[in-house]
C-alpha cells in the first residue's frame, strides 16, 4: 500500500510547523573538522533562531548529549538521543505527509549519502524510522533514494525537482525517469513533476532544488538568478526560468516568477562555495534566511527585501549563511518540518 491509497500527500512548507528537527554536527564526518567548534556555532544560531518561532527537536549523539544540553535553557528545545553520521537531517530525515482527516504519517526514503560520496551513512539510513517511532508517527517505506533537499511542493499536487538530481546514476540507476515520477506521485500524492535541469554550479549535491528555486505559494516561484554571463550560473539559471516560463502547474496555472540575484561568488580553499538565499527555511509566521556580509552586504540586503515584499506577514530572521556553508549546505538543508495534524490547533 502506498500513501495516495490512504489520500496522505505532502504539504507546503509554509503549513503551520509542531516542530522543526535538526542533527547537531559531527566531527568525523565534516568535509573541514578543523571548523567543527565554529560549525557547532552556526547550528547554535540557527537552533534559537527557529525557537523564537517554534519548537526545535535536536538530534544528538547519544555520547555528546550532555554537552549540547549545556548550549541551550530554551524550553521550547528538546533533545532527541539518535545516533548519526552526518548533520543534513533535509536530506536523511522522513518527509511528513497529512491525509483528509489531518492525521500524519512519515515516508522513510531510502539514503546513501548523495550518492556514495560519504561513508559510513548507515546510520544516517536508520534516522527517519527511529524519529517517526519516536512520535508514533505511522511509516511508508519508499523503495527510492531520495534526499529532501531535492525536491519542494506547492501542498496542491506540484512538485518541483532537477533532472540533475533525481536522473544521476549515483542515486537510481535502475530507474527511468517515468519510473522515479511514479514513485513520487505514490507517496507524496502529487499529479504533476516540473523538472528543471540543473542545480547551482559547484553544488556537491548534484543539483538539489532548494539551493535554486522554490514555491512561494501556489502558482508562485522564487528563483536565485545570476546577472553575470562569465559565471556558470548565468547559464543554468537562464535555462530554469526558460523551463518555469514554459510551464503550468498540476492546476493549469502559469506560473508567477519572482527572481532573487545571487550573492557574489565565494570560494573556500579552491573550492566554490554554494551560496544561495534560496536555503531559506519557513517557519510559523517567519522566514530563517542565511545571509552572507562583506561583499555580499548589498545582495543580502536585496534578498531580505524581496522575501519581505513577497512574505509581508512573516518576519524575516536572517542568520550567519557563511557558519555552516563550508561544510556545503545551509539552513534549508539541516531541517525539517514536521507540520501540525489539521485536528489540532497551530500555535
Amino acid at each position: 500500500m502506498h500513501p495516495t491509497d490512504f489520500n496522505y500527500k505532502m504539504p507546503a512548507e509554509w503549513t503551520a510547523h509542531e516542530r522543526t528537527f535538526i542533527s547537531w554536527p559531527v566531527k568525523d564526518s565534516m568535509c573541514h573538522p578543523d571548523n567543527h567548534q565554529s560549525v557547532c556555532a552556526g547550528y547554535q544560531e540557527f537552533i534559537k533562531a527557529i525557537a523564537e518561532f517554534e519548537p526545535v527537536s535536536v538530534i544528538v549523539n547519544p555520547n555528546e548529549l550532555e554537552n549540547v544540553k549545556e548550549l541551550f535553557n530554551e524550553s521550547n528545545i528538546e533533545l532527541l538521543p539518535i545516533e548519526h553520521n552526518d548533520a543534513w537531517l533535509r536530506d536523511n530525515g522522513p518527509t511528513f505527509i497529512i491525509d483528509d482527516e489531518g492525521n500524519r504519517a512519515g515516508v522513510n526514503w531510502r539514503f546513501n549519502a548523495w550518492g556514495g560520496k560519504y561513508a559510513p551513512w548507515d546510520l544516517d539510513d536508520k534516522v527517519a524510522p527511529q524519529i517517526l517511532e519516536h512520535y508514533n508517527i505511522k511509516k511508508f517505506d519508499a523503495p527510492l533514494v531520495m534526499e529532501g533537499g531535492s525536491l519542494h511542493t506547492d501542498g496542491e499536487g506540484t512538485l518541483l525537482t532537477t533532472e540533475e538530481c533525481l536522473l544521476n546514476p549515483n542515486r537510481n540507476p535502475d530507474l527511468t525517469r517515468e519510473q522515479i515520477e511514479a514513485h513520487l506521485k505514490q507517496y507524496l500524492n502529487i499529479q504533476k513533476v516540473i523538472w528543471l535541469k540543473n542545480g547551482l554550479d559547484g553544488d556537491e549535491t548534484d543539483g538539489h532544488v532548494d539551493n535554486i528555486a522554490c514555491f512561494a505559494a501556489p502558482g508562485k516561484i522564487i528563483i536565485q538568478t545570476c546577472d553575470d554571463p562569465n559565471d556558470a550560473n548565468h547559464k543554468i539559471t537562464l535555462e530554469n526560468l526558460e523551463i518555469l516560463k514554459n510551464s503550468t502547474d498540476a492546476k493549469g496555472r502559469k506560473l508567477e516568477i519572482i527572481p532573487i540575484n545571487q550573492p557574489p561568488r565565494a570560494e573556500y580553499k579552491g573550492e566554490r562555495l554554494t551560496l544561495s538565499y534560496l536555503n531559506f527555511y519557513f517557519v510559523n509566521n517567519g522566514i530563517i534566511l542565511p545571509t552572507f556580509g562583506g561583499n555580499a552586504a548589498e545582495a543580502d540586503k536585496m534578498a531580505e527585501k524581496v522575501l519581505s515584499l513577497t512574505f509581508p506577514d512573516r518576519k524575516v530572521r536572517t542568520v550567519d549563511g557563511m557558519a555552516v556553508i563550508k561544510e556545503g549546505g545551509n539552513v534549508h538543508c539541516t531541517t525539517q518540518q514536521m507540520p501540525y495534524p489539521k485536528n489540532l490547533k497551530a500555535l
